[in-house]
């Protein structure tokens, strides 16, 4: 029997990596589109970051992709 400690820290083990990174300006995007982009860590253009993959990750990705480039981290 795995405890919910246990569940939890090998669903985080199996989770992929990937490493964001802002390609396209704000100027010209939604609130919407600009509070997303807020709300994954990006500021500038070309800046990145590092988060592990989940349901909520993926609808803002959904929502950004034509100003994001997303690669997975091994």
């Amino acid at each position: 029997m795995h405890t919910k400690k246990q569940k939890r820290k090998e669903n985080l083990e199996k989770m992929p990596k990937v490493r964001i990174t802002l390609n396209r300006s704000l100027i010209g995007q939604g609130f919407k589109a600009k509070e997303t982009i807020k709300s994954l860590g990006l500021k500038k253009i070309n800046s990145s970051v590092e988060r592990e993959v989940d349901d909520s990750l993926q609808g803002m990705l959904n929502k950004v992709n034509h100003l994001v480039e997303v690669e997975e981290i091994k």
